[in-house]
């Protein structure tokens, strides 16, 4: 896992008129904004995301994206699902250039765990209609869609304020660290050189601003299989061990899951993550 730390023009193109009637050629589509740091958060020891559905209602209350080895209660066991905890824990909501503008304060964790994804979820007390009003922030959209291989993403570290920008390089079929197995996990090229403190950060598609999966680890030293040095394992069980790689763990799966009202409900048509 990423360790948990303690504390720390768009141009305009002029076209040349032609002697023959002119026809306006069509404007070129904007291209897209670049990925900052509005809507993340940093937790005390990770960083994470004011995140919403394509379905949420302004007036839902608002859900916090991390991980699950960020959870106040230390790491979950592995098989362990939480749902529906009591949590008061709070959340430093920036802007984009990485300015805390508010806290923001829990009302529960809705969903946590480490077995087959590495996710947490918790619920605020506050809305969305509430903190875009408050502090001028919307939330991330999570893509329903799964992520494809050659996707241009950016991991925001809402604890270091600041962001890591890389492709998607290919998915692992398992990666294995220590004591906990996820699945489908998403894994970077080279250039998103993540740290302790990036866990629980948004891993967003460039192109589009949505959210497609969460960063959580990587191989710090070459170590197979072990805590902080996770390996892949494919279909056939074969073992690979990539030094330097980091990954996350894909997002969409949670879609499904997330009810009116930002309600958990494992038993949504579609939801098919752990249960307890």
């Amino acid at each position: 896992m990423k360790k948990p730390l303690a504390g720390a023009v768009l141009a305009a193109a002029l076209l040349g008129a032609s002697a023959a009637p002119a026809v306006a050629a069509p404007a070129p589509a904007p291209a897209p904004a670049a990925v900052d740091l509005a809507g993340t958060v940093a937790l005390s020891n990770c960083s994470g995301s004011v995140v919403r559905t394509p379905s949420s209602q302004a007036d839902d209350p608002a859900l916090v994206l991390s991980n699950g080895h960020c959870l106040e209660t230390g790491f979950p066991a592995p098989g362990e699902v939480l749902v529906d905890r009591p949590s008061s824990r709070t959340f430093t909501l920036l802007d984009g250039a990485g300015n805390g503008v508010g806290t923001l304060s829990a009302a529960k964790l809705a969903y946590g765990t480490m077995t087959d994804t590495d996710v947490s979820l918790y619920q605020l007390g506050e809305s969305y209609a509430e903190i875009e009003s408050s502090y001028g922030i919307e939330a991330l959209e999570l893509d329903a869609a799964r992520p494809t291989e050659g996707t241009a993403i950016t991991v925001a570290s809402g604890y270091w304020k600041r962001t890591y920008s890389c492709d998607i390089d290919g998915f692992a079929h398992q990666l294995k660290e220590g004591e906990w197995t996820w699945k489908d996990s998403v894994r970077y090229t080279g250039a998103c050189e993540t740290i302790g403190g990036t866990s629980g950060s948004p891993v967003i598609d460039d192109a589009t601003g949505k959210v497609v999966a969460v960063n959580n680890t990587g191989n710090e030293s070459g170590g197979e299989c072990t805590d902080n040095n996770p390996c892949e394992v494919d279909e056939n069980g074969e073992v690979t061990v990539r030094e330097g790689v980091n990954y996350g763990q894909q997002t969409y799966t949670l879609v499904p899951c997330i009810g009116p009202g930002s309600e958990i409900d494992l038993t949504r048509s579609g939801c098919a993550v752990p249960k307890p």
